[in-house]
């Protein structure tokens, strides 16, 4: 029994205080900044615009659109497109009061006041993997035929990203469809089913109760979302489905049981641009943020400011 007791101090115990107090003596890195660019972020619970140094924008951005588990290519790769996202908006707002929010209507920031009640003892472990993935990518954007790039991104693909005109209505070059078979390796929301009532099925669609559905001309992308499909005669879009349902995709099947609905999507999010578990999935196949974000952004170069 004594030899249990010992064994277990120097096998357990020990490494445990070993590493608390290393954890605790981890110094906080420093960001680097340029103070010549500035983001109006409009603050939504603070009701307050913020003028935050780009790169610190960055930052908070980071730690509220992926995940800190991710690998940090992937981070990168996000910082990157981050980045060029929010210069875009810079150029688009600049006669505005300000230029992005700081919700998913731009980009989730959050600010260092959160993020330490958020991480408590692992602030300074988690903020200094954002702080490297910034300062590895300082300043770099993505650029295409001479112009900032706009650069979208999106939780989780069904396989392929979407060709931006079948989503927003409008065509570019570099948000075109691709392939992206990593996700399904790295999530188990790859496919995920949501449940309903009927009654609530045909409110939220804002259709006269019948007891059976019909569903018929579906109208699918290459990719496989619903562009258009007919319930009970009635024709919407995919999107239309999905705002409407509250689903994660648009690739979706829709199923009766009784007087239950069951909605089976595949991937989440509207599929344009860069998906982050894409992304995390090429990381950890060894792909570099410069590759990820090549692969998801054709046609457009890394520059810097």
């Amino acid at each position: 029994m004594k030899k249990i007791i010992i064994f277990t101090f120097f096998i357990i115990i020990i490494p445990y205080f070993i590493l608390n107090l290393y954890s605790k003596n981890i110094k906080e890195i420093e960001l680097k900044t340029d103070e010549s660019i500035k983001v109006r972020v409009k603050r939504l619970q603070k009701d307050k615009i913020d003028e935050i140094e780009l790169n610190e924008y960055v930052l908070g951005v980071l730690a509220g659109e992926m995940p800190i588990s991710f690998e940090l290519e992937a981070l990168k790769a996000q910082a990157v497109a981050s980045r060029s996202y929010v210069l875009k908006r810079l150029d688009y707002n600049k006669d505005k009061e300000y230029d992005v929010v700081d919700s998913i209507t731009n980009q989730v920031y959050l600010d260092n006041e959160h993020l330490k009640k958020a991480w408590g003892d692992n602030y300074i472990k988690n903020i200094n993997k954002l702080k490297t993935a910034v300062n590895e990518t300082f300043n770099e954007y993505l650029e295409c035929d001479g112009q900032i790039a706009d650069a979208l991104f999106f939780s989780t693909s069904n396989g392929y990203t979407e060709n931006s005109e079948l989503v927003f209505n409008f065509a570019v070059s570099y948000l075109k469809s691709v392939s992206s078979p990593w996700d399904k390796e790295v999530t188990t929301a790859f496919k995920t089913t949501k449940e309903m009532s009927l009654q609530e099925f045909y409110e939220r669609l804002n259709l006269p109760y019948q007891e059976k559905i019909k569903i018929e001309n579906i109208d699918r992308s290459a990719t496989n979302r619903i562009l258009k499909i007919k319930i009970n005669s009635q024709e919407f879009t995919g999107r239309e489905i999905y705002n409407k349902l509250k689903i994660r995709s648009t690739d979706f099947t829709i199923e009766q049981e009784n007087t239950n609905v069951i909605i089976t999507t595949i991937g989440y999010g509207h599929g344009v641009g860069m998906s982050q578990y894409g992304a995390l999935g090429m990381a950890k196949k060894g792909y570099n943020y410069k590759e990820i974000l090549t692969h998801y952004y054709q046609n457009t170069q890394i520059k810097k400011i």
